[in-house]
């Protein structure tokens, strides 16, 4: 089907700016409607100049750099495009995320910077990335999980109906079958090949077969980089905010929030109380600064995910859904 040029004209002058307003209101909505938004953010002002928390800012550039540097590895054999096209792509995603559950708006942002040709491709590529960030985080998550259900004496966090062995095995299980989709894509392809519903989608994910073992493995040491820097900033801003826990503590109970946040059904606006009660639940076990807990976890949330956002956003309002040669062709 052909669009007329002033259609096209209409699309690619009008969609990016439209995306942005969206985009923006959603942000805007998110932000004034947190509770005890002033006090969070006198706080916030408060610890501006602290060394630690210049720290956490930059960490995010190194988190969103990595993530950046994971994308334009996985699309190389597809499209090479340059680090800096990557990074514009991932703070696109992470603009579309704040409209979607569990984030997963984040591969049509990703696409958008890309040949048209490629997109549908990327999508399950960009699958491959996710797959891998989430695999990480549940091993991870596991091992702590184990630690506080079967070694702790923390008897709060023994009573949590949530930490039960059955979840466990659960989460185990789950680990198993991820890390058997990510490494036995190929044969995981042919089952579904047979199929009849889903076999004309296969074409798409076939790209995702041509990956070595050596470079899977690549991608997981991208995605556990990524898991360091994760782990280091909430540490620095728990400092930051006084919240006195030992550091081997802190990092196993990161570990089992990420766990839990990932497995946890959550849309961009109500992602954030989702955060603030888990973390709430899980600190508060071996910290009494209840307040620190709370602004830090929303720092990690506004320099992780709303900043990268607003970033995107900004992005997306250049986005343009036709070349000029698009619009004057076939008129």
């Amino acid at each position: 089907m052909f669009l007329s040029k002033s259609i096209k004209l209409i699309v690619n002058y009008l969609l990016g700016p439209l995306l942005f307003v969206l985009l923006s209101y959603v942000i805007y909505k998110q932000i004034i409607n947190q509770p005890d938004l002033a006090i969070r953010w006198e706080e916030i002002k408060r610890v501006w100049n602290n060394p630690l928390l210049s720290i956490v800012f930059v960490l995010m550039f190194f988190n969103w750099g990595i993530e950046a540097m994971k994308m334009r590895y996985l699309l190389r054999h597809l499209e090479a495009i340059s680090f800096l096209k990557s990074l514009k792509c991932v703070f696109a995603g992470c603009s579309i995320t704040m409209l979607t559950p569990n984030r997963t708006g984040e591969f049509g942002g990703r696409i958008l910077f890309l040949k048209k040709e490629n997109r549908a491709k990327a999508i399950s590529i960009n699958i491959v990335g996710s797959i891998a960030q989430l695999l990480v985080t549940m091993v991870l998550g596991c091992v702590s999980f184990c630690y506080f259900l079967f070694y702790t004496d923390n008897n709060h966090l023994k009573k949590l109906s949530f930490l039960t062995s059955t979840v466990f095995f659960l989460g185990v299980l789950a680990c198993f079958v991820l890390f058997y989709l990510y490494f036995r894509i190929k044969h995981f392809l042919k089952i579904v090949n047979k199929i009849k519903i889903v076999k004309k989608w296969v074409k798409y994910l076939e790209a995702i077969a041509d990956y070595s073992t050596k470079e899977l493995l690549t991608v997981l040491i991208y995605s556990l980089f990524r898991y360091v820097v994760f782990i280091l900033q909430y540490i620095f801003i728990l400092k930051v905010m006084y919240v006195d826990i030992e550091i081997s503590i802190a990092i196993l109970l990161i570990m089992l929030f990420y766990f839990i946040m990932a497995l946890a059904p959550t849309i961009g606006f109500t992602e954030l109380p989702v955060r603030a009660s888990l973390s709430l639940v899980l600190f508060g076990a071996f910290a009494t600064n209840a307040f620190g807990i709370q602004i830090a976890t929303f720092s990690i949330w506004l320099i992780n995910l709303l900043i990268p956002a607003i970033i995107g956003t900004l992005i997306l309002s250049s986005f343009r859904s036709f070349s000029k040669n698009e619009i004057y062709e076939n008129n």
